[in-house]
């Protein structure tokens, strides 16, 4: 009977309610191109590449644009402090104290050797128990995000050595908390200049809904920028390698006409 019940109030209530999709564009010219619709929204995307392959200043670009639009944006640092990224976004000619002072950006660097000793006392805490509560992150109550970057796994990771399980707990319920906080996020990963493994176990690359890969290519004496969407759930994306520039005042620009083909032979060549 409550089922049958169910059934008919369906039918009375007429059309089904479609729930409208938004996507997320990164206003990254190039990059909004090789996406198509854009991000989904709530996606959480890995930005993988080697040091110095633009993978900050990818993330502090869309920061930008999204503050622009009047978006809310978190940026978690595990490395640099809140006052070298202001200055990172000055250097290419990007307001972060406006936006600071407008309740648009939050800038906020954390300790990932606090983050283990917080996993490490729950786990003694709970007597081996993996099926605990960690918080990974305290905002102000009246600051919601609609996009998060996170600078970065891998030194979070480095803090975890010798304590692979802890290290698995505390990503799970960081992507948790970003599926919760309906923000989408990037999530940086440092990697070899010709990466084949995108992540410091595997679990992240699993857990993300998006891998966006940043190349560092050798040719002769020089190395080349390139860009790969390699996965993106719920977007049909171009699925190609393509070069890429970082300029000087101006940030990240992609140009998805301009195809590499890239060898990953002992991590160079093409």
């Amino acid at each position: 009977m409550p089922a049958t019940k169910k059934l008919k109030t369906v039918k009375k209530s007429g059309k089904k309610k479609v729930q409208v999709k938004e996507y997320l564009k990164t206003g990254i010219k190039g990059l909004d191109e090789l996406l198509g619709k854009g991000i989904p929204r709530g996606a959480s995307v890995l930005i993988a590449g080697g040091a110095g392959s633009g993978k900050t200043i990818m993330g502090l670009q869309v920061i930008n644009h999204l503050c622009k639009q009047g978006k809310k944006c978190l940026c978690m640092s595990f490395e640099e402090s809140e006052q070298r990224l202001r200055e990172h976004m000055s250097d290419f000619g990007w307001n972060a104290v406006e936006f600071e002072k407008k309740g648009l950006l939050l800038l906020k660097r954390f300790n990932p050797f606090d983050i283990t000793r917080s996993v490490d006392a729950l786990l003694e805490k709970a007597k081996g128990e993996l099926l605990i509560h960690v918080d990974p992150v305290i905002l102000p109550n009246d600051f919601k995000p609609d996009f998060i970057l996170i600078d970065s796994l891998t030194a979070i990771a480095s803090a975890f050595v010798t304590k692979e399980e802890s290290y698995r707990i505390y990503i799970e319920q960081l992507f948790r908390f970003l599926e919760n906080m309906n923000a989408t996020s990037f999530l940086i990963t440092e990697t070899d200049q010709m990466p084949i493994k995108f992540s410091t176990t595997g679990v992240e690359e699993f857990l993300a809904d998006g891998v966006i890969v940043l190349y560092a290519i050798k040719m002769g004496e020089i190395r080349e920028n390139a860009i790969e969407v390699l996965k993106m759930r719920g977007v049909n994306h171009q699925k190609k390698i393509v070069a890429m520039r970082i300029i000087e005042r101006k940030g990240v620009e992609i140009y998805p006409e301009q195809e590499v083909y890239a060898s990953t032979n002992k991590g160079d060549g093409i």
